[in-house]
């Protein structure tokens, strides 16, 4: 008897664990606030200052990253203090991903949107710069001057900011895609997932 009434507290502690977990955790997303605490979020989707030009995203989403980008955003931010990381852009919903090619559909600016989750749709991808740094382009500027590698155009005050922004990255294992300086993939980024569906607020 006093085994099973064990098993029943047992069983409603996991359930009532259950009822409680987020679409976030259930996902294994995680706020980008509580890896690196110091951090900026600037989510420019959340706003209309970006290419599609209207708020995307609510104006409170909150910046979610997969759980296995944890360590390494807090050991990236972590080599480039004494400055800080800028979140653009963390995990990004399916429907607006959708949004963003109707916008504009050429698949090297715009991930075209398919039936798996691949980079910021399954939020192993951040969009990042360095706090007041000179880098160049604005984010998600469409031009060649855009690429990671670029030196036509861009001072090199801004190459070696990039270079900076690079290398702290690295550090914890995130890489940067040469199309977009501020575009960086954490490990199994382009390993096709199940759409999420997971909401930002």
């Amino acid at each position: 008897m006093k085994r099973l009434l064990t098993v029943g507290v047992l069983a409603a502690v996991y359930s009532a664990g259950v009822a409680h977990a987020s679409p976030a955790s259930e996902a294994g997303l995680v706020d980008v606030r509580t890896v690196v605490p110091d951090a900026i979020i600037d989510l420019r989707y959340a706003t209309a200052n970006n290419f599609v030009g209207e708020p995307l995203y609510p104006p409170d989403a909150r910046c979610l990253v997969h759980e296995s980008l944890a360590a390494g955003l807090a050991a990236a931010a972590e080599a480039l203090r004494p400055d800080v990381l800028v979140f653009w852009d963390c995990y990004r919903p399916h429907e607006v991903q959708v949004r963003m090619f109707e916008a504009v559909p050429n698949p090297e600016w715009v991930a075209q949107p398919g039936p798996y989750a691949r980079s910021h749709e399954a939020g192993r991808s951040v969009d990042v710069t360095i706090a007041g740094a000179e880098m160049g382009t604005d984010f998600d500027e469409f031009s060649p001057r855009a690429l990671a590698f670029a030196t036509d155009g861009i001072s090199a005050v801004a190459q070696a900011n990039r270079a900076r922004l690079r290398k702290a990255m690295a550090a914890g294992g995130l890489t940067v895609y040469e199309g977009e300086w501020w575009h960086f993939d954490g490990p199994g980024a382009s390993v096709p997932r199940p759409i999420l569906g997971v909401p930002l607020t």
